[in-house]
């Protein structure tokens, strides 16, 4: 009986010590959980957040910027073509965040992936009202298949380390109460 007692007196222990180090290790993660909701289901968190790649990104007159430039910065880099229609659509939302949302701390960062013509970025930027984004590009796709973007729109998000912390495939309104209780609460994990 003695032994029966130990037995279960050390599962308990070991029980109580697992759940208490889980408490400890993810309760952030099980809060933002709870915040997913409409678009932010899709959303997949990463439980071990690997360094993402440092790609080449020209801008609209070929400038050469790097992922790196951005460390020190949450960023929500979306992977776009201007011939993909959810992708289209879910540019104003992602304008509107990186107005109400953009700072030192957080940016938008839309990467316009494979032939994707400039005059026809700066027109559909023009005609849908886009004008807190830049014009970022991956004319030969090399950082998003470096990324693991099989489709678009992708949407991963990247702490202020350089790690990616999630990965939403398909379109979201971004600029949702959702999407935004999930994105502040990404910002405050450390």
């Amino acid at each position: 009986m003695r032994a029966f007692r130990f037995v279960v007196l050390y599962t308990a222990l070991a029980f109580g010590a697992n759940a208490a180090m889980a408490d400890t290790a993810l309760p952030d993660l099980a809060a933002i959980e709870a915040l997913r909701s409409g678009d932010m289901a899709k959303l997949v968190l990463s439980e071990a957040p690997e360094m993402a790649p440092d790609g080449v990104l020209l801008d609209a007159t070929d400038g050469e910027h790097h992922l790196s430039d951005w460390r020190g910065t949450f960023l929500l880099v979306n992977f776009w073509a201007t011939w993909c229609a959810p992708c289209r659509a879910e540019l104003g939302a992602l304008d509107r965040l990186q107005a109400e949302l953009g700072d030192d701390g957080f940016q938008v960062i839309t990467v316009a992936t494979g032939r994707n013509p400039v005059p026809q970025i700066e027109k559909l930027f023009a005609d849908e009202g886009i004008s807190h984004l830049p014009i970022l590009r991956d004319p030969d796709q090399t950082f998003a298949r470096d990324m693991g973007v099989l489709g678009l729109p992708v949407s991963v998000l990247v702490d202020a380390d350089g790690r990616e912390v999630g990965r939403l495939i398909g379109d979201a309104v971004w600029d949702s109460p959702a999407a935004k209780a999930v994105l502040t609460a990404l910002r405050q994990e450390k």
